[in-house]
């Protein structure tokens, strides 16, 4: 049954994958790849080297780059039911926690697209499992898995710190805390810390580049959420119908004496949800990580009292139609199953106007689609430009994108074009470098005219990026072609950093 309902999730997300275009962060992603080392501005290295397998193997297709997120949503669905089945649960309980995850709308955006957010799905998941069966039998094996994939989920993403703080939590304010007596938690605690190892030196190694880029985006990308909006998306991105389910999980585990066993994943929850509140301006999205343990529960909780009454007894039958209803209503909000035209008229008949969670402005589509659109068509319109110039410009000319999202549109889209590499000062670009460039000739993707004659004596608009559905930002972009700078290349590469 379990294996059904991960293939059935897995094979949700065929229709969208060919639908819009390459998200911008794979575009980075795969640019990460030609530069593979033990860490980079916003993170560490786990995903990019699965990625760089992947594209050594399957290719660099949307298809091919697109599956392991899908199939990591097959094996969150699996884990899910199993762990509601290794805490007690029945056929039931499982079936009830494997459709809320199947059905989760946050579950199947982050499982979208290739990103480090989708294997961090899957790490908490699987970390939730081997912490019950580590309390449960406290076998040194089952720390030392429980440690493995901890330390793998750190060198994938640093916030799986905030499962270590909700872990630590759980332990010491449940019955588990006895077993920090043995040696199992810190043996964990040492396989993950090595594991870990080589991403930490090399931060130190170049200055700790990920604090500045955290910083950053505190103070200047990411807005700040109230008490209510943070709740209200949390009843959103778990799909609403779910949360007669994975609420009823939470206070099951803090207070319902069958819910003993999994009382330290309810405290892993609310520890991470305080994290994150108390930040100020977290990502909703940050919490979908912690859901599956308490639609475990959750199951468990609506099939025993399912057990009580007779007239209970169709209850979870109602649930499950419920939350598959309210799932497909969101789907097409979760993953690029429609049509561009259609999805917007869908969205405004839902009254759903394209929201972020970023200090940004928003056109016709919400970020996660807009973001999808506008790549190949400005690669052209850079080739186009780049093929005017005079053979003599053209063979010292570099190309200059203001963020990674530009520069690996580039990089993707521009050896069939003709186009040299692209540079960048957005992120981890800034520390390929300026690539051999001597100054002599750039064509600039966006910025203004006024803007690039700080650095440029001359200064031409040759060419202008198309864009529609893109991001605004990234619409009606001018390409200008500059040449005689005015300052030494070195010194223009260490003011363009931007670490954000």
């Amino acid at each position: 049954m379990l294996l059904a309902l991960a293939a059935i999730a897995v094979l949700v997300h065929f229709p969208a994958i060919p639908h819009y275009g390459y998200f911008r962060d794979e575009l980075y992603y795969l640019a990460c790849t030609q530069h593979l080392a033990w860490g980079y501005v916003d993170q560490p290295p786990l995903s990019l080297a699965w990625l760089w397998l992947v594209r050594h193997t399957l290719g660099d297709s949307l298809w091919a780059i697109r599956i392991t997120p899908a199939l990591i949503h097959g094996a969150v669905v699996y884990l899910t039911g199993r762990l509601a089945l290794e805490m007690g649960g029945g056929r039931l309980a499982q079936f009830l926690a494997a459709i809320a995850a199947l059905a989760a709308p946050v579950f199947l955006g982050l499982t979208g697209f290739y990103s480090m957010n989708a294997i961090e799905l899957l790490v908490w998941t699987a970390a939730f499992l081997l912490l019950f069966r580590a309390l449960e039998r406290g076998a040194a094996r089952d720390w030392i898995a429980l440690g493995a994939v901890l330390g793998l989920g750190l060198m994938n993403k640093i916030s799986v710190l905030w499962l270590g703080g909700g872990i630590a939590a759980g332990l010491l304010l449940t019955s588990h805390r006895r077993a920090l007596l043995t040696p199992g938690p810190w043996l964990a605690g040492a396989v993950a810390a090595a594991i870990f190892a080589p991403y930490l030196l090399w931060e130190t190694a170049n200055g700790w580049p990920t604090l500045e880029f955290m910083r950053n985006a505190q103070q200047a990308k990411m807005v700040e959420v109230s008490l209510g909006a943070f709740v209200s998306q949390q009843l959103l991105n778990a799909n609403p119908v779910a949360a007669l389910l994975w609420i009823p999980g939470l206070f099951y585990g803090l207070l319902a004496p069958g819910g003993r066993k999994g009382r330290v994943f309810s405290i892993v929850y609310l520890a991470v949800f305080t994290i994150l509140f108390l930040a100020g301006r977290s990502r909703a999205s940050y919490l979908a990580p912690a859901y599956p343990p308490l639609y475990a529960m959750g199951g468990i909780a609506i099939g025993r009292l399912a057990g009580t009454r007779a007239w209970l007894r169709w209850a979870p039958v109602a649930l499950v139609a419920l939350v598959l209803a309210m799932g497909a209503v969101a789907l097409p909000l979760a993953l690029p199953v429609l049509p561009v035209k259609q999805y917007i008229a869908y969205s405004k008949a839902l009254g759903q106007a394209p929201r972020t969670e970023e200090r940004t402005e928003l056109a016709e589509l919400p970020q996660q689609y807009a973001d999808m659109f506008g790549w190949e068509e400005l690669a052209r319109a850079v080739a186009e430009a780049y093929r005017a110039l005079p053979p003599e410009e053209r063979a010292g000319c570099a190309i200059f994108g203001h963020n990674y999202g530009e520069a690996g549109a580039i990089d993707f889209f521009g050896p069939r074009l003709g186009l040299p590499p692209a540079i960048s000062g957005h992120n981890s670009y800034w520390f390929w470098g300026p690539r051999g460039w001597d100054g002599s000739a750039i064509l600039v993707i966006g910025g203004s005219g006024q803007e690039a004659l700080r650095e440029f004596d001359y200064v031409k608009q040759v060419g202008r990026v198309p864009g529609k559905y893109a991001m605004p930002y990234e619409r009606d972009l001018p390409i200008w072609y500059c040449r005689q700078v005015r300052r030494p290349v070195a010194e223009i590469w260490r003011d363009v950093r931007l670490f954000i």
